[in-house]
């Protein structure tokens, strides 16, 4: 399995895997003892599409019987003018589609006991494609904007929310399992269970709301086996106002203090053309409140530079803004045209050269109040999950890799630890002292207990 994109991608591979075990089939480790190779692919912009493409160039040059499946599915004609002999081609989530294309390429060798093994499917934990202490929990499919630069509502159609026992049921098990971080993902977060009018469903003989607060809630409750609360980390964080509900659950302990919020951008002219909500006053405020309540609270976010029309005052207004909003993390992204977007007809559309200028600005300004906010962590003592452990060097010393609460896997920083104990184990919480910062990592040492 090839799995590219998003981390929500990576959860379809990982119930596309489930089910071929189901059936008998084992992950081959190279390209070499596979039967077939699926390739889960993205395409969400034209660069993504040519690394999908060149995945399955790889994969078809590295073993030839190919499977190709995701978000760029949907364009199959594209992808067999340039590999024809790809064996099949779906799009995303389309899971049954995808077992009965493995089914035909390699059929699986039916025991006299093949059928007595019990079907996984997503909720029952089922394989993990990321490290046992943390998981990705998406919660719906799908979204109801319509921004002018997206196809995500043409590759993964309209929002189609979980049921809530059923999220919580599997958000249980993974607990149980040894997830120590559950990362909560969706196009949408803040829109789960519009669709089903916020649905009720009875979960441990009480009624809980198909609603982002409600599930926020319930997930504060798990416990570990050793009874530790577990993090829970929200992702694709539209700011509607019931987000304010969640801040003191965050205060509280239940949630980790930490938003992902994709704001775009700052300019109300800026975000009218992308089709967002354009309310950044109001934004500034409600994040003052938000540390008001929660001071620790962590907020991510993404933004796009050179989107047609993108003014010099505009951009100005937007690096003004992050100078108020003082975010903790960002990232920043060049407009970049994908087949499908209307944003691809709009005037103005901003040199390449300018696009490159910008983005060099945007990034040593977020990076400079990402060293100064880290700068402010050092003394104190910090809570860290640990992702690693090193081995001992000539002085005996061991190092490990850790991550503080305002730290997504893959996308944040790290913390750095020197001289830990030679039983700390990835997945540990640990209390540590910061000793130094730079721009994007911590460093320290176990606290003393």
């Amino acid at each position: 399995m090839v799995s590219l994109g998003c981390p929500k991608a990576l959860v379809d591979s990982e119930r596309i895997l489930t089910r071929l075990r189901a059936d008998g089939y084992a992950m081959s480790p190279d390209y070499a003892g596979a039967d077939v190779v699926l390739v889960n692919t993205c395409g969400f912009l034209d660069s993504a599409k040519e690394e999908s493409l060149a995945a399955i160039g790889e994969a078809i040059a590295e073993n030839g019987r190919v499977i190709v499946t995701g978000c760029m599915g949907s364009e199959a004609d594209v992808i067999r003018a340039r590999f024809p002999q790809v064996l099949a081609v779906t799009g995303a989530q389309q899971y049954e589609a995808v077992v009965e294309a493995v089914h035909e390429a390699a059929p699986p060798s039916q025991g006299p006991y093949i059928d007595l093994i019990p079907q996984a499917f997503a909720d029952d934990g089922g394989i993990k494609l990321t490290p046992r202490h943390y998981s990705y929990l998406k919660i719906s499919e799908g979204c109801n904007h319509a921004c002018s630069f997206c196809i995500i509502p043409d590759l993964r159609g309209k929002l189609v929310s979980r049921r809530i026992d059923a999220v919580l049921r599997e958000a249980e098990k993974l607990v149980a399992a040894g997830t120590r971080e559950l990362l909560v993902i969706s196009q949408d977060t803040s829109a789960y269970g519009v669709d089903t009018r916020h649905e009720s469903r009875d979960w441990h003989g009480q009624p809980v709301r198909a609603h982002m607060t409600d599930l926020a809630r319930e997930l504060g409750q798990l416990k570990t086996p050793d009874g530790q609360t577990p993090w829970v980390r929200l992702h694709y964080v539209y700011p509607y106002p019931h987000v304010d509900a969640v801040i003191p659950l965050m205060a509280q302990g239940l949630l980790t203090p930490y938003l992902d919020i994709p704001f775009q951008h700052a300019s109300p002219s800026v975000l009218k053309r992308m089709r967002r909500p354009a309310n950044e006053a109001r934004v500034l405020e409600r994040i003052a409140a938000w540390r008001d309540i929660c001071p620790d609270i962590a907020i991510r976010s993404s933004f796009v530079v050179g989107f047609p029309g993108e003014t010099e005052a505009d951009f100005e207004y937007l690096l003004d803004w992050l100078d108020q909003a003082q975010l903790d993390r960002v990232g920043a992204f060049r407009f970049e045209p994908v087949a499908g977007a209307r944003a691809n007809a709009l005037p103005d559309q901003v040199p390449e050269a300018v696009k490159e200028e910008r983005y060099a600005r945007i990034m040593a300004k977020t990076e400079a109040i990402s060293g100064a906010r880290l700068a402010a962590k050092v003394g104190r003592t910090l809570p860290v999950i640990v992702d690693e452990v090193g081995e001992a060097d000539e002085d005996g010393d061991i190092g490990a890799t850790a991550r503080s609460q305002a730290d997504a896997p893959e996308i944040d920083g790290n913390v750095y630890l020197r001289n830990v104990p030679d039983t700390l184990r990835p997945g540990d919480f640990a209390q540590v002292v910061i000793e130094d910062a730079d721009a994007h990592d911590l460093f320290g040492v176990i606290a003393p207990s």
